[in-house]
Order: C-alpha cells, then structure tokens, then sequence
C-alpha cells in the first residue's frame, strides 16, 4: 500500500488527537466501573474498525484484511499483557483510583516504543529477507515456550523490575508513598520520583518485552509498516479499558496461552513459508483470509473452553465446601 508522508502525518495527528480526547475525559482520578469500561472499549474497538473500512473504500480488501488481521492477532497478544499489569499494580500496590492514569500512560509509553520497533523491523525486512526465517523461526520457539509457561500455576508468578527501572530508582531515589498523580517531588532538598512515575515506567518499558514476539507476528501478517502502526495503535490504546473490562475475568482465561501459542506458532510456520517462496521455493503461501479464520476460530475455542473448564472447576470446588461444611455423625466406639 503506498502510504504518502501526508497521509502518515494526518494518521499520526488523528491518533494524537485521540489519545488527548481519552486524557481529557479520564484526567480526573477516579475508580472505573464496569459500564464506563465496556462503553470505551466498544467505542476502541468501532473506530478501529471505521479505520479498517477506510482502508477497504481506499486501498482494497487486502490492505483491510492485513489491517482486521493485525488487530486482532495484536488485541489477543496484548490481553497477555493483562495478566503482568495485574502484577504490576499489585507489587507497586497502586490505589485503584490511579490505575487508569497509570495505565494511560504506561500504554502511551508503550506505543512510542512500538513504533521505534516497527520501524527498524520494516527496515531490516525491506533490506534482508532472510529475516523472515529467524521472525519464523523465533515465534514458533515463542509458542513452544508459552506452552511450557502455561504449565506453571499463576500463583507462583511475580513481577520483577528490569534493570531501567532499578536503575532509575538508584540515580533519582523514590519516594516511600503515593502523592497523588504527582510523577517528581522535592524530599529534604532533593528532587526524587514517586510511585507514581516507576509504575508508568514499568507498564511501558515491560510491554517492550511482549512486542519481541507481536511485533514479528504481525509482519508475518502484513509487511506495510503503515498497517503494522495502525493495528498496533488501535489494540494498544483501547488497553486501558479492557484491563478494567476483563481484569476479573482474567482468571477464567485458563487457556489463553495454549491459544496464543496456536496463533504464534501458525505465523511462524506462515513466516517460513513466505521466505521460502521468496527465496523461489514453490511451496503454498497462506492468504490473508485463511490467516484471519485460523485467528478468530483458535480465540473463539480457547474462550469456550476456558470458560467451561472454569465452571466445572468452580462448581467442583463448591462441591468440596459443602462436603467439608457437611457435619459428620459420630460413630460409636
């Protein structure tokens, strides 16, 4: 798709411009309820796909396919990323009230560090194909790993602080409490940051970590960096209202990484092929329609399944209480 240095500069004020309109409203600290999280995400999600309709009007079915493609495979990766913000706000212990200034913008943080992503990927792409076989080969091991880590029970889980983010706290020191949205105070003469910064800090430069496999997945989908910002823009800034949509349903998506896996792995496997047949191997490439069916199918099923195995084990461990809550007659010696 021949994307203009106008049209780049009017995508990028738009998105701008949104991501004020979702500061302006959300400025005010307060608690998000369910009805305010869900009525956001659905508008996220429509204006994502009135920008995949412009794209369809103006460039075709196909840069619209690579477009709903890569939102959807990114929106599902990126409800990984849930899980360690959880750990994140909960290790920082961040009042609820601030957990959506937080996450704006850590998300923000996140975006810029995408985009310096995305672009050096395009780059080394349009100059060494061979990339694609170590993008393949890299989320095919990406699968296999997700399996392995789906075997290990949350609990065991923890958040641990990259080395930025101890860095930081050595040079500027941090403050022992919240003071409210304030990132910088002054303490005894010293300009230290608070929680506040280090928790902004910490959504957004471990989110760098999760774009290591999304970031390849999705070129494996498409490789026009002008879509590969798009649907990366879209799935992350629609973030923050999902983590409070779904954040205690999270738990009940007990097969969320085998499904991650899936997609993963088929991307690989699509990667492979695609350097392949430009390497002038005749083997089959996968399409786009075939890629978004696999996608959709593989979330649908992992989504059923989870919530059923969820139920059955809620209902078994209601079971076990009233067994234990069951007085038990007292047999005679």
């Amino acid at each position: 798709m021949d994307v203009s240095a106008t049209l780049w500069v009017l995508t990028i004020g738009g998105l701008a411009a949104l991501i004020a309109v979702d500061f302006f409203i959300g400025r005010k600290p307060h608690d998000v309820s369910i009805k305010e999280a869900g009525i956001w995400t659905v508008v996220w999600v429509a204006l994502a796909g009135l920008f995949g309709l412009g794209l369809f009007l103006f460039g075709g079915g196909g840069p619209a396919g690579e477009f709903f493609a890569g939102f959807i495979t990114e929106k599902s990766l990126s409800v990984d990323n849930l899980f360690v913000f959880v750990l994140i706000m909960a290790k920082f212990a961040v009042p609820t009230q601030y957990q959506q200034r937080v996450l704006l913008v850590g998300v923000l943080i996140a975006l810029v560090l995408r985009a310096v992503f995305i672009v050096a990927g395009a780059a080394i792409l349009a100059s060494f194909s061979w990339v694609f076989y170590l993008f393949g080969a890299f989320l095919i091991w990406t699968a296999w790993k997700l399996i392995q880590e789906a075997r290990v029970d949350e609990e065991d889980e923890d958040f641990e602080e990259n080395r930025l983010l101890k860095a930081a706290e050595r040079r500027f020191g941090v403050a022992d409490r919240y003071h409210g949205t304030k990132l910088w105070i002054t303490e005894n003469g010293k300009r230290i940051m608070t929680p506040m910064l280090v928790v902004m800090l910490a959504i957004g430069t471990t989110d760098v970590l999760f774009a290591l496999d999304s970031i390849p997945a999705i070129f494996g989908l498409t490789q026009d960096p002008y879509i590969v910002f798009t649907a990366n823009a879209f799935a992350l800034m629609g973030l923050r209202q999902l983590y409070f949509l779904i954040g205690g349903l999270l738990k009940k998506l007990v097969h969320l990484s085998y499904g991650l896996s899936v997609i993963l792995g088929f991307i690989g496997v699509k990667l492979v092929l695609h350097a392949l047949h430009e390497s002038g191997v005749p083997v089959p490439e996968i399409g786009i329609p075939v890629s978004l069916g696999v996608i959709c199918t593989v979330l649908v099923v992992t989504t059923v399944t989870s919530l059923r195995a969820s139920r059955k084990q809620a209902l078994a461990e209601a079971a076990a209480d009233r067994d234990d809550d069951r007085p038990r007659d007292s047999v005679d010696a």
